[in-house]
């Protein structure tokens, strides 16, 4: 089982970076703000959860114990597996997710792509008892990626659809914060949109 990666930033994606260690270069899937703390060419220390399946074997990567440690809590709930729950770490940080288990606000659970009422409902009853477990604080996520031009916008919305959110509800969304301000780095294109997206 790999549970962390120390090596040289070799390339960063809007969902993914790789991370060379020893020669050989691992894929690690992350949300958006873990990525912005990455830089490409310099070194970098992970800490991730390997996910093996029969066709596949991916590492999901975390800036913080807190964030690993709810990764690994929300998939104890049935149905829900470890892309919805990179999703919704990408729309709430570990605090926010706790606190909306903890107060049964399944309103706001409903806001993370792919989680329903029911699914809403399912992981306040089984993790109301639980998200204490999970430290307070995490992280803050820092640092920039390049700026974002027209041509990288439909990667923004790449990303958001692969996060589980409709397409046309994330070019329309991509494009009017683009509008506000051009001068956004594409990760703070990313993360506006899932906090817009979110708040619906």
């Amino acid at each position: 089982m790999i549970v962390s990666l120390r090596g040289v930033v070799i390339e960063i994606g809007l969902g993914s970076a790789v991370i060379e260690c020893n020669g050989v270069g691992y894929e690690v899937l992350a949300t958006p703000a873990t990525l912005a703390q990455l830089h490409r060419g310099e070194e970098a220390f992970m800490l991730t959860q390997q996910v093996i399946r029969e066709d596949s074997n991916t590492l999901y990567g975390f800036d913080s114990v807190e964030a690993r440690a709810m990764f690994m809590l929300l998939q104890t709930v049935s149905g829900l597996g470890p892309r919805l729950a990179m999703a919704a770490q990408a729309v709430y940080s570990s605090q926010d997710l706790s606190t909306f288990i903890h107060n049964g606000d399944a309103q706001a659970l409903q806001k993370i792509p792919g989680v329903g009422k029911r699914m809403a409902e399912r992981l306040i009853v089984d993790l109301k008892d639980k998200v204490d477990a999970v430290p307070e604080t995490a992280t803050p996520a820092r640092g920039v990626t390049p700026v974002a031009t027209s041509a990288n916008e439909a990667q923004v919305i790449e990303a958001l659809v692969g996060l589980g959110f409709r397409e046309k509800e994330a070019a329309a969304t991509v494009a009017a914060v683009v509008a506000e301000d051009p001068s956004l780095s594409t990760g703070a294109v990313l993360r506006k949109a899932l906090n817009l997206m979110g708040s619906r």
